[in-house]
């Protein structure tokens, strides 16, 4: 031990002699272990000296690209990539300086963003578990899965670098990632059979304004201004986006994931419009085209009163984004609610989800249940309410657990508990009676904070039905 700390101080020397002489440097999203998109034209890119000639050359077609930095030292070349392969090397070069990149693979590529349930780890919060996380991590190891958390950066500004690193997948590197983020990019990983990238940057507690760029939420005044007044940093108006979005928008991505809307239950009625909104804005940042984008209903929870209703209207706005929003898709996780717990442990459950609808809309695959039946239509006959669904091809199920959170209203609009009273598979249709109303002309389901039932509705894949209302 003696003989070797001398040559590692010379070594450590030389190389931080080496680094504060460097002239060149590359964003830090790209690094060693990084996944870049297959098939597509990729940006490479980062600072030198004025005018600097550099020299990039990519090891999956060893192709060589030169480039000049322009007069404040910044470069940026784009290259073509192949089909799904590696590890590769890319080696950035001017005259004897050089910079390489090392197992580099080429292969799908998504970024996860979103509050807390995105950003909650595989390890889970204090006293909130991750079911599974025990199986998961014991069998993380995999080459061909890899890893980039953008630390957390709320900044005033737009900035173009971030801070973090891609790493492998493995018990120790998985354990504080996402546990939506690499329960998806696993399976997509498993089916696609190709490596997978993927990018979480997440914060928990965080509001949609914070995620938004300043000129995308000028068409929300009030809004903005409210946003701009938030006590924490990290809630102000785009403060996320500038540090933890803005400085990803040159790496190419597949697609995005989204996980939020706790944050913003009470001003529910702008939600729709203001995820539209931004998920228009990032596709035009990116510049990848109208990229998929695939987010997570809120589940339910109590919020201090289980009976009231503004978990259930956002819940409500976030399923109405769907339909504004060209290549997009919901995953609704009524079944999946806590009354005590925001956090639901059943990550696994919304990570296959997501990939679900991946799979079947991105990759097309054939056969993979991953829409939600959706609430159609509704109607009268006497006393009973018969109601119809959307995306319910083999009839709806609640698996024979009784379904008890209907509610019935007359002309009057008092709500009453309803009962399920019919199952008709054959025509995709449920009928719902009460004995205190009559006439009905109103009818809600599981629209509550945290709806207290036994059982809910389902495909028969075993997809939750999202809670409706029919008097908005």
């Amino acid at each position: 031990m003696k003989k070797i700390k001398p040559i590692l101080l010379i070594l450590s020397i030389i190389l931080t002699v080496f680094s504060a002489n460097a002239t060149i440097t590359v964003a830090s999203i790209l690094g060693n272990n990084m996944v870049m998109q297959r098939n597509s034209e990729v940006k490479i890119w980062g600072k030198a000296e004025a005018n600097k000639k550099l020299k990039i050359t990519t090891g999956w077609n060893k192709a060589v690209a030169s480039i000049t930095a322009d007069t404040n030292g910044d470069w940026l070349v784009k290259v073509k990539t192949t089909d799904a392969g590696g590890p590769y090397v890319i080696s950035i070069e001017s005259g004897k300086e050089k910079i390489q990149l090392e197992n580099i693979l080429l292969g799908e590529v998504w970024l996860c963003s979103g509050q807390s349930n995105m950003e909650m780890p595989m390890l889970g919060f204090g006293y909130q578990p991750v079911i599974g996380s025990g199986d998961a991590l014991l069998n993380a190891d995999n080459q061909n899965l890899r890893l980039f958390t953008v630390k957390k950066a709320p900044m005033a500004t737009p900035q173009n670098l971030c801070s973090g690193k891609w790493e492998v997948a493995n018990a120790a590197t998985v354990g504080k990632f996402s546990a939506v983020g690499y329960y998806y990019a696993r399976l997509l990983q498993q089916k696609l059979k190709v490596p997978v990238g993927i990018i979480c940057s997440s914060v928990g507690g965080t509001p949609i304004e914070a995620w938004m760029s300043g000129k995308t939420l000028a068409d929300f005044p009030e809004l903005y201004e409210k946003s701009k007044k938030a006590s924490a940093e990290q809630s102000r108006a785009s403060h996320l986006y500038n540090g933890m979005i803005h400085p990803l928008v040159n790496y190419n991505i597949k697609g995005a994931l989204w996980y939020q809307g706790e944050a913003n239950r009470k001003d529910y009625m702008y939600y729709a419009d203001l995820l539209q909104a931004m998920v228009s804005s990032w596709r035009s940042d990116f510049g990848v085209g109208e990229f998929p984008f695939y987010y997570v209903q809120i589940a339910p929870y109590s919020y201090g009163d289980s009976n009231a209703l503004v978990s259930a209207l956002m819940r409500e706005a976030q399923l109405k984004a769907m339909a504004s929003i060209p290549n997009s898709g919901m995953v609704c996780t009524l079944d999946l609610g806590s009354e005590s717990w925001i956090h639901p442990a059943e990550k696994e459950t919304v990570g296959k989800r997501l990939a679900s609808w991946a799979l079947s809309e991105t990759y097309g695959f054939k056969g993979i249940p991953y829409k939600s039946p959706t609430y159609k239509s509704m109607e009268v006959k006497d006393n009973v309410v018969t109601i119809s669904f959307n995306d319910a091809q083999y009839g709806i199920t609640s698996f024979d657990k009784n379904v008890d959170c209907f509610e019935l209203a007359g002309a009057d609009r008092i709500f009453y508990p309803a009962t399920m009273t019919k199952m008709n598979n054959e025509f995709r249709k449920i009928q719902v009676v009460s004995d205190k109303v009559q006439a009905p002309v109103a009818l809600r389901y599981a629209f509550k904070n945290f709806p207290k039932t036994e059982g809910y509705l389902f495909s028969s894949t075993g997809l939750p039905v999202p809670s409706f209302r029919t008097d908005d």
